[in-house]
């Protein structure tokens, strides 16, 4: 079984500070990496560090960035015949600030990644075809996210949506398409517009949703764990608790655990109680991909919890 990721991929560039600068001042920061990134990336090398057999179809700019991102996606394990080369073009890039509580702010400068477009789907298609699963994300081309979930449909393959960065102008009825639409809190409020500070505000967002047609909604709520909704049902699952360090690339590692295990089980719970777990341990390290843990590493964060 093959899941593919059709998406993004970006060049972290992260900045850990114990406080953001005001205009004009400039402030000294204790640390800083680089490293590889970008939802669809993200997800990608989690999925493959969890046992997944992954491709990916993506594009790259014609920079220094290019050669490292598909080196490492291939180190990762992660098929890269359809990352292809935009020229003329940057790589993306996301520059990203983590406070000392662990929180981040994050910029994305899409570059390549606005040049992943319908064609490339086409060129990708016999490959495609063989997937059972495909995920999705909106770092490229909303036409090139719709033209991939109709191309899913007509060949019966499943679909996983993850709507970030949320666009408010994103077409409900293309998500109701997917069989699992994915967001994260502050998605859900920028795609419904609706408050979601409580739980009970986040249940009431969720169902307008659930309305439109929406088979399967799975809310990421951080530290308040995760909640899938469909049709009636209603499953929570807590987050496993962490002292985080860097919560960058929690929700990628989320969805790429919960891929996998869905493509091997069936089973949508399961599935997210080890993806919440996954998550967390992700957290525990710094960056993104390179805090993601393969199946060793992650069995052993089981055992210690």
């Amino acid at each position: 079984m093959t899941i593919a990721v059709i998406g993004s991929n970006m060049v972290d560039l992260i900045t850990y500070t114990n406080s953001l600068p005001k205009a004009g001042e400039t402030l000294e920061a204790p640390d800083f990496a680089i490293g590889c990134g970008g939802k669809g990336a993200n997800q990608a090398v989690a999925a493959a560090k969890m046992g997944g057999r992954v491709m990916m179809v993506s594009k790259v700019g014609d920079d220094l960035f290019a050669p490292s991102t598909v080196a490492n996606l291939q180190q990762q394990g992660v098929d890269t015949r359809f990352v292809t080369t935009a020229s003329g073009t940057s790589s993306g890039v996301a520059p990203i600030f983590v406070d000392d509580q662990s929180q981040n702010r994050i910029l994305i400068i899409k570059g390549a990644n606005q040049q992943l477009k319908p064609a490339d789907i086409d060129d990708a298609a016999e490959a495609l075809k063989a997937c059972t699963l495909i995920i999705l994300q909106l770092e490229i081309p909303l036409e090139t996210v719709y033209y991939a979930i109709d191309f899913a449909r007509q060949h019966e393959i499943r679909v996983i949506l993850n709507p970030a960065p949320a666009v408010a102008t994103l077409d409900i009825d293309y998500a109701c398409k997917c069989d699992f639409f994915m967001p994260n809190e502050t998605e859900l409020e920028i795609l419904t517009g609706l408050p979601v500070s409580s739980d009970e505000e986040v249940m009431r967002a969720g169902q307008s949703l659930l309305k439109r047609g929406l088979k399967n909604l799975i809310i990421t709520l951080g530290s308040r764990g995760s909640v899938w909704m469909s049709g009636d049902r209603v499953h929570r699952v807590a987050a496993t608790p962490v002292q985080a360090v860097d919560t960058s690339g929690a929700g990628d590692a989320f969805i790429g655990c919960f891929a996998v295990l869905l493509t091997e089980t069936g089973d949508v719970a399961a599935a997210m109680t080890q993806a919440s777990a996954y998550a967390a341990c992700s957290v525990t390290g710094r960056g993104t991909q390179r805090a993601y843990p393969d199946t060793a590493a992650f069995q052993r964060f089981l055992n210690r919890n």
